[in-house]
């Protein structure tokens, strides 16, 4: 076991012993997100549920702000069963089950409401269902926003301001193409190196939506803000398929239960959120640029989606989401 697991595991082992007393069972679940965001809420609402229901058989315990580590290493711990519960950006997810491409697509879906129709419906249950050959169960869907470009270096309003700038992407080949096609430079890392980075010059900036730009405190190193909402993305709620196993068909129902009930409560608080984090973020002096084409940007697209909507599967999804009313 390296040293960033045996970490987790001794973490995680603290939180389970605190809980212990008032459980069967404390499942752990990860957030790199700080307590109080909706994500961190929702999860800790699942929990109430899933003792409620359960007669507290089954609790969670959340460990927030990355306390168990940046997401790529949070998905390998939950998928050895380290870890109980994580919620993840789809994006770290992209290189490993490739239906989890097609919702991180730039610009698949025309809104939120449009997103919020397909991942709750079959469209989302069969990408909830290509977990299970990863040694992880899709459990449900929450909100990631629309996501945009922030800088630390000038107002972004086309493609040509962007040729040449730096920006941090998630470790996602999808969207280092996506940010490749647009004529600037994408360079992977963990969320939690961005602050730094951009303060000392190795990014010009990164892409993401208003709560997280707040909440990192980004917007203290990068002043511009161009809301291109290039994408709308989902962020997923799993669980280790080795805990999964260890629960009877009753828990496993409870879990289900539980996960879906949680996902109206995180839609709310996120909704309350953004324009909370939006009006933080304008009254410190952050210049937003909206006056922005996106034709061009949408057009640019093409090849990232012929390079990766390749098999009959993902076209299929393709057409179902555009389909979608």
């Amino acid at each position: 076991m390296n040293k960033l697991t045996l970490t987790a595991a001794l973490l995680a082992s603290a939180g389970f012993a605190s809980a212990a007393g008032a459980c069967e069972t404390t499942l752990r679940s990860s957030d790199t997100h700080p307590e109080g965001y909706p994500t961190v809420v929702a999860v800790e609402k699942m929990g109430e549920i899933l003792k409620d229901s359960t007669d507290g058989s089954l609790c969670v315990e959340v460990f927030h702000s990355a306390q168990l580590g940046q997401e790529k290493d949070t998905i390998e711990q939950t998928q050895f069963g380290v870890i109980d519960l994580n919620r993840v950006s789809l994006g770290p997810f992209n290189n490993i089950i490739p239906e989890t491409q097609i919702p991180s697509l730039p610009y698949i879906f025309r809104s939120v409401e449009h997103m919020h129709k397909v991942m709750d419906g079959p469209v989302g249950q069969q990408i909830l269902d290509a977990f299970a050959a990863h040694d992880l169960i899709g459990l449900a869907f929450y909100d990631g926003g629309s996501r945009s470009f922030y800088n630390s270096e000038k107002p972004i309003q086309s493609m040509e301001d962007l040729a040449g700038m730096k920006f941090r992407v998630m470790q996602s080949d999808l969207f280092v193409d996506m940010v490749s096609a647009l004529g600037a430079n994408a360079t992977p890392m963990p969320y939690g190196e961005v602050y730094s980075s951009i303060q000392t010059g190795v990014i010009d900036g990164a892409e993401n939506n208003w709560p997280s730009y707040e909440s990192s405190g980004h917007f203290e190193v990068a002043k511009y803000y161009t809301l291109d909402q290039h994408l709308i993305v989902p962020e997923v709620l799993v669980m280790s398929k080795k805990t999964w196993d260890s629960l009877s068909a009753d828990q496993q129902e409870a879990v289900r239960a539980a996960a879906r009930a949680s996902v109206p409560v995180m839609r709310d608080l996120w909704a309350e959120r953004e324009k909370a984090s939006e009006a933080k973020i304008v009254a410190a002096g952050v210049e937003v640029i909206t006056d922005i084409d996106k034709t061009p940007f949408i057009e640019a697209m093409v090849p990232v989606y012929q390079k990766y909507v390749t098999t009959d599967t993902l076209k299929d999804l393709v057409t179902r989401i555009q389909a979608t009313e």
